[in-house]
């Protein structure tokens, strides 16, 4: 599933939530009550991946260093 990130217009609190592309997009700041929430723009679609790929690792290891295929 996507991970989007957020901000709110009104106070500026900044979120990430794991939705399913056909989810309506998040509205309420869970910050300051308001419907302020925007979707924002990003330059990679982050994906959170529920099984272990080809190399081994799973979603924990894969971008942080210690996933196996990426280690010499």
């Amino acid at each position: 599933m996507p991970i989007y990130e957020y901000r709110c217009e009104s106070c500026g609190h900044q979120l990430e939530a794991i939705q399913k592309m056909s989810d309506e997009p998040l509205s309420q700041c869970p910050e300051c009550q308001t419907p302020q929430l925007r979707k924002l723009m990003s330059a990679t679609g982050g994906f959170q991946h529920k099984e272990k790929n080809a190399s081994g690792c799973g979603p924990s290891a894969c971008g942080t260093g210690g996933c196996p295929a990426m280690q010499g």
